[in-house]
């Protein structure tokens, strides 16, 4: 289970409340219950397992209560959740039906299905967060396009322009980031079932008739498994940290026109100091760049975990879990924190002679 994301107090100003919560263990739990009740009303109906049978395995989810003890104790054990999970899960189906739950499914089908069910969601916050900036970048525009800037090339002084050319740099890629999500999202937002070894043969021979059901039950795409093809994955992570990293050189522009001697924003809000009261920093243009670098950085351990061994690695799936949330959390935080910047941000006249 990912578990809550570290440095709680820290997460006050590089966190997001509401996207991390869905990396909670109860979010996780939450998910992987609604797939093995959605396994087994789709076994159901291809005639793997009895409608009853469906029927008391969807009770029990929807009344399930962890033994979160033991289900540390399982991963710690197993490397994975799932096998004690499922042993709790069986115990709460009760005979004679204990024995149809997550029939056929391995723990990676479980895990990686539960994740793409919160992913969505995810996918559709950063999409209408990145609407939301986006409007708000156009509508300064509008409003203070027209004042007058100087650009700056290798950090000289350069030609003078204006406001709207300014905020066109910001617009451009961030709106092809959104054509981007857009075009992921498909590609990404699918089941995951394999059984053990990738080739749904414990399924004996409806794999792909029980897949299509899963996927039409669950809201998700169709796809042949993808245990050890973590492209998928290392592609929106990609995603993220080019999201991020326009957002992080939007901070650092303004982090550097908010400088007294250029003076060319007014920010809504600033830091203040605790030994120069005369100070305010711009500490939500500075929180960008950090959540870009941090990323950036993110990114290459991610990719790293695109290196499977054979069927399955425990390893690289282990380093998924880890990297992930987190770039993800990260990226949520800096929309929302590009969205109050851009709100309370004024452009002023250059101060250079013009």
């Amino acid at each position: 289970m990912t578990g809550t994301l570290p440095f709680p107090v820290l997460q006050a100003l590089v966190g997001d409340e509401e996207v991390g919560a869905l990396f909670s263990n109860e979010a996780e739990l939450s998910a992987m219950l609604w797939v093995e009740a959605a396994l087994a009303e789709a076994e159901a109906k291809v005639g793997l397992i009895g409608e009853e049978a469906a029927s008391r395995i969807g009770e029990a989810c929807h009344a399930f209560q962890a033994d979160w003890s033991k289900l540390a104790e399982g991963l710690a054990r197993d490397g994975v959740i799932v096998p004690e999970f499922v042993r709790q899960l069986r115990a709460a189906i009760g005979e004679p039906h204990a024995k149809s739950a997550h029939l056929g499914a391995t723990s990676q089908d479980i895990i990686d299905t539960a994740l793409i069910l919160r992913l969505k969601s995810v996918i559709e916050l950063l999409d209408q967060r990145l609407d939301t900036l986006i409007h708000s970048l156009d509508g300064l525009s509008r409003r203070d396009g027209a004042v007058r800037l100087m650009a700056h090339t290798r950090m000289q002084q350069a030609l003078p322009f204006t406001a709207a050319d300014k905020i066109d740099t910001w617009i451009q890629p961030l709106e092809r980031h959104r054509a981007s999500l857009q075009a992921l999202a498909p590609r990404l937002l699918v089941i995951q079932l394999g059984g053990p070894v990738g080739t749904r043969s414990e399924l004996k021979g409806h794999g792909d008739a029980v897949a299509d059901a899963l996927a039409e039950i669950l809201g998700l795409g169709l796809a042949p498994s993808w245990h050890s093809q973590r492209d998928r994955i290392g592609e929106f992570g990609s995603f993220l940290s080019l999201l991020t990293g326009t957002l992080g050189k939007i901070g650092q522009d303004i982090a550097l026109m908010a400088q007294n001697e250029v003076g060319e924003v007014k920010l809504a809000t600033g830091g203040v100091s605790s030994a120069m009261p005369h100070k305010s920093n711009p500490v939500p243009a500075e929180v960008l760049v950090t959540l870009a670098r941090f990323n950036a950085g993110m990114l290459g351990i991610l990719h790293q975990a695109l290196v499977h061994e054979s069927e399955r690695s425990g390893a690289a799936w282990t380093l998924e879990w880890m990297v992930l949330p987190q770039m993800v959390v990260t990226s949520a935080a800096a929309l929302s924190r590009a969205q109050s910047l851009a709100a309370g941000l004024s452009f002023v006249p250059s101060k250079t002679d013009l």
